[in-house]
């Protein structure tokens, strides 16, 4: 497990809380797996799925109902981001305020993250 004792890996608004707790509720799930691969412009994208299980190797993270468990791989990327749900005219959706990005396209939907060896240092396992 990636961070520091007694702090959770990520933090989750009013909004996010409530809308995950929400999916969760409706949908019958465990919560929601975050997760991070390569693509987009920027060279990573999030993931977000619905899981029926936890992972025995997932972060978890429970805030007044809502349950988000991160994927093993992408622990190290989301230490210390913070997630939001917002709504606006023209969208709505999860938006992720994450320390660890060095880099967005501009359509938000691609990150490219600063260097594993910067990030380790950065989180005192250097």
């Amino acid at each position: 497990m990636f961070g520091i004792p007694g702090k959770q890996a990520v933090t989750l608004t009013p909004k996010a809380t409530e809308q995950i707790a929400k999916l969760m509720q409706r949908d019958g799930k465990s919560g929601l797996r975050i997760g991070v691969k390569k693509g987009g412009c920027a060279g990573m994208e999030y993931t977000m799925d619905y899981a029926d299980e936890i992972d025995p190797n997932d972060e978890v993270v429970e805030q007044d109902g809502a349950r988000v468990m991160i994927a093993p791989m992408a622990q190290m990327f989301l230490f210390g981001t913070e997630i939001d749900y917002e709504v606006s005219l023209l969208e709505a959706g999860f938006k992720f305020r994450n320390p660890n990005v060095e880099d967005a396209c501009g359509c938000g939907e691609s990150i490219k993250f600063k260097d594993v060896e910067e990030l380790s240092a950065e989180q005192g396992r250097g």
